[in-house]
């Protein structure tokens, strides 16, 4: 069983931190002096910004932004009733586009009941804030389908109902709309991925659309004005049961600031059904203890992507274009994944090296096994059991290269259990961990009978 994985993860590769700005600012998490912010939402932001629930827009206002928000029956059109996936197009690029963005951008009211600032600063709405609901994260189709372009992107238009809305069409909107938010840089746009389901029958599918609308999505992105809020990510743990949040725990799954870098975690959960709803009420719609905990993830991660954006910051994403981008790919999922012990595995990766290429490195390997943590050695080609991190040596020494594309792994057989996976590489060459110059991802294998 080890020597398989030894096989898989030997060759797992990372994605970039998500904390080093390429200008070297740090980041800052500041609240704002004023801002105008604008929520586009359905129940689930309006339970998420209520003082009662999740107190998202006290903690906006004691930030010093100015929240208006849009619900059903909002706007021309009423097109504040649509806020599937496919509708974004409508919004961001439909022929009425620019008829519901003047309505927005101008928009001072409320629609939900939430404690917000007395008095309005000056100027439009700066801020646009936008959500799906959780019928959105039912993904059909699979993660290794081909985008399509978006004048025959069925999906534009459509609910989440619809047939059409699979992983590659909803990528596809996602990237058209870009084209809209580059021509507005005097404008902030906020994603808030879709909450996850109870069920998992697409629940793999979610996963692997929001790892992509986190770590893909922007790569190639030159500009400042767009930033993503994995709320998805936040509620697929908890601290013990629906009521229970795990906020400013060591464990689980979180997208937050650390008090020195960004931590998006997504291998923290601690069963076999990793990408699921954990803080259900009477439905779908995330619990307090859920909805508390991804306030207090999001608000310093809005101002650190404000500051950046108003340029009193570091960017966690700023000129990553020119950084070291690997990616990697098991059964053309981002993961976390879960198959059975008979499935078949098959990994895929590559790496730009970009303008590190020939860099020394340290490179580092690490697995947390049903067996214990290991690190491998290359070229030894052995994997080494380790009481803890503190023992942990460099997995190999050499410098930065370019990678393309192949197949490394197409087998089966692993031992049940979950397997955690960690690669990284920091610049600094000398056989520490320098976590300032870390690059590194990991990966959740849940194997079952």
């Amino acid at each position: 069983m080890f020597k398989s994985l030894m096989i898989f993860s030997t060759f797992i590769i990372f994605i970039i931190s998500g904390f080093i700005s390429a200008d070297g600012a740090a980041l800052n998490p500041n609240s704002p002096g004023s801002a105008n912010l604008i929520f586009i939402h359905h129940s689930t932001g309006e339970n998420w910004l209520s003082d009662s629930n999740g107190g998202l827009g006290i903690a906006l206002r004691d930030n010093n932004y100015f929240v208006s928000d849009t619900n059903y029956g909002w706007g021309p059109d009423s097109i504040g009733d649509n806020t599937d996936i496919g509708y974004w197009w409508n919004w961001f690029r439909g022929t009425s586009s620019s008829t519901y963005m003047s309505a927005l951008y101008n928009e001072s009211g409320q629609y939900a009941s939430y404690s917000r600032l007395s008095s309005r600063p000056a100027g439009e709405n700066e801020i646009i804030m936008f959500k799906s609901c959780f019928p959105n994260s039912a993904f059909q189709g699979s993660a290794t389908d081909t985008v399509p372009a978006i004048g025959s992107n069925p999906l534009a238009g459509q609910d989440s109902s619809s047939a059409y809305h699979t992983i590659a069409n909803a990528k596809g909107i996602y990237m058209d709309i870009l084209e809209y938010f580059r021509t507005k840089q005097d404008k902030l746009f906020i994603v808030i991925t879709a909450p996850p389901l109870s069920d998992n029958t697409w629940a793999n599918n979610a996963r692997a659309f929001n790892q992509w609308l986190v770590n893909e999505w922007l790569k190639d992105y030159s500009y400042k004005n767009v930033a993503v809020f994995d709320f998805y990510n936040v509620l697929t743990t908890n601290g013990g049961n629906a009521d229970t949040n795990d906020l400013n725990q060591s464990s689980g799954n979180h997208h937050r600031w650390s008090g020195s870098a960004i931590e998006h975690i997504t291998s923290g959960d601690d069963d076999n059904d990793p990408n699921i709803l954990e803080y259900p009420s009477s439905d779908d719609h995330p619990s307090v203890a859920g909805n508390l905990k991804a306030t207090a993830e999001f608000l310093p991660l809005l101002n650190i992507y404000y500051n950046c954006w108003k340029g009193t910051g570091g960017c966690s994403n700023d000129g990553t274009a020119n950084l070291i981008q690997p990616d990697l790919k098991i059964n053309g999922s981002d993961g976390p994944i879960t198959l059975k012990t008979s499935d078949m595995m098959s990994v895929n990766l590559s790496l730009d090296a970009k303008n590190s290429s020939g860099q020394n490195a340290d490179w580092w390997l690490a697995a947390e096994t049903p067996f214990g943590w290991h690190y491998y050695k290359y070229p030894d080609d052995t994997w080494n059991y380790v009481a803890n991190l503190d023992n942990l040596l460099t997995s190999y020494q050499t410098g930065l290269f370019d990678l393309s594309p192949f197949q490394l792994v197409n087998t089966s057989g692993l031992s049940e259990g979950k397997y955690t996976i960690y690669f990284g590489i920091d610049t600094n060459m000398n056989g520490l961990l320098d976590f300032d110059q870390l690059y590194y991802d990991s990966i959740v294998l849940n194997i079952i009978p």
